[in-house]
């Protein structure tokens, strides 16, 4: 089987979800031995590059990169609608000078100008090929933390909705997704697909912390979308209240947005109850994932996602999980491993933060493991990628037989 993904990015040469999505995916379809011709976003004024340093050998014989520098940036409302429009330009015709694929996996807004078309038929595709789309979090119709943010949601609505209607195939993360993307394409074709993770992410032996005191975790950037403003209302109130544990952030937070008790990284013997620690970005996943290990729970009190990376960076290490109820994060967490709170509900926060302080070791030790489990069972990239080419070879099944 040959495909095509269509990306506005690759990580590492990108860094985001949807860029690292399409690395793994990429990877493991190889190792499954499918061909795949990438189409990848190379950011204005940087220099072309290739990300064959990020595969194997074994790897890189199915797989074909084909950069495609993404348009310069512009500064007018809309600019990203008109930029991710053209760049989907420059990659049809970079695609429609190819030999003929089976099938097209679309990231975004990537596959743009291949789906206006239908998925035509081009100097070098003599039929109309199955195309896939994958929109991740649609975040622009989940909740808004702010009527700026509300405004570019309601800006961004109809493109996606246009882009998910006249796709072939529509691949949900789940959960809420598919509800929205069912409502937006009643006639879809929905394919219920998670984000994977690698099995060097797995912790066979979680544990509680050595010190005795509860350890949460934070990992993101600032965004007024994830939620730092309610987490930080709810963690001055737990230290005015003398609780003792330890939070720490790991991401670029900038100053103006952190909590000024004890930011030193560097933990005491004896910590002061609470503390409060900023580790700053960290690139270096062994960090991160040691980190996690030395865990016990992840805050992720985002307004809206699509099915969060570190959820499954954090269970797979072996913590139990606080998120919202928010995208997919349904499919990630429930009573057995954790708590779902609402979006934007500093109550709700504050009590579940309280809960896992007072949750007996035993309780919260059950809810670490299960975590693990529950990565075994359903987010693991060998299984992932196997179920996705079933359902890709199911469309293109389906395709042929219309």
């Amino acid at each position: 089987m040959h495909l095509s993904l269509f990306t506005d990015g690759i990580y590492p040469i990108v860094m985001g979800g949807m860029q690292k999505h399409s690395y793994y995916l990429a990877k493991h379809l190889a190792q499954q031995g499918v061909f795949v011709d990438v189409y990848h976003a190379i950011p204005h004024g940087k220099p072309l590059q290739n990300p064959t340093d990020a595969f194997s050998d074994e790897e890189l014989k199915y797989l074909t990169f084909i950069p495609v520098p993404f348009p310069r940036n512009h500064y007018f409302p809309g600019h990203y609608i008109w930029e991710s429009y053209l760049y989907s330009k420059r990659v049809y015709k970079q695609f429609a000078e190819r030999q003929e694929v089976d099938f097209v996996y679309v990231q975004g807004f990537s596959g743009w100008q291949l789906i206006k078309r239908k998925g035509a038929k081009t100097q070098s595709h003599n039929k109309r090929l199955p195309v896939g789309i994958n929109f991740h979090g649609v975040e622009m119709f989940q909740k808004a933390p702010s009527l700026r943010v509300k405004l570019e949601h309601l800006l961004l609505r109809p493109f996606v909705k246009s882009n998910l209607r006249k796709a072939g195939a529509i691949f949900s993360l789940g959960g809420k997704l598919t509800a929205i993307q069912k409502r937006l394409s009643p006639t879809g074709n929905m394919i219920e697909m998670p984000i994977g993770i690698t099995h060097d992410w797995l912790n066979e032996d979680a544990c509680l912390t050595s010190s005795g005191v509860t350890k949460f975790v934070f990992i993101g950037r600032y965004e007024r979308r994830k939620g730092i403003e309610e987490l930080n209302t709810v963690l001055r109130q737990l230290i005015q209240t003398g609780s003792s544990f330890e939070f720490h952030f790991i991401g670029p937070i900038p100053k103006s947005k952190q909590l000024t008790i004890n930011q030193s990284i560097n933990l005491p013997t004896s910590p002061p109850n609470p503390l409060i620690a900023y580790h700053g970005a960290i690139h270096n996943e062994k960090e991160i994932q040691q980190i996690l290990r030395d865990s016990d729970i992840l805050v992720c009190p985002s307004w809206s996602e699509g099915m969060p990376t570190v959820i499954l960076e954090a269970m797979a290490s072996g913590c139990a999980i606080i998120a919202t109820d928010v995208g997919a994060v349904s499919e990630q967490v429930d009573a057995s491993n954790g708590l779902l709170i609402q979006p934007g509900n500093r109550q709700q926060l504050k009590s579940a933060i309280e809960k896992m302080l007072t949750l007996p070791a035993k309780e919260l030790l059950q809810m670490k493991k299960a975590s693990i489990e529950r990565i075994k069972e359903k987010f693991l990239w060998d299984q992932v990628a196997q179920r996705t080419i079933e359902e890709i070879k199911r469309v293109i099944g389906e395709k042929k037989r219309e």
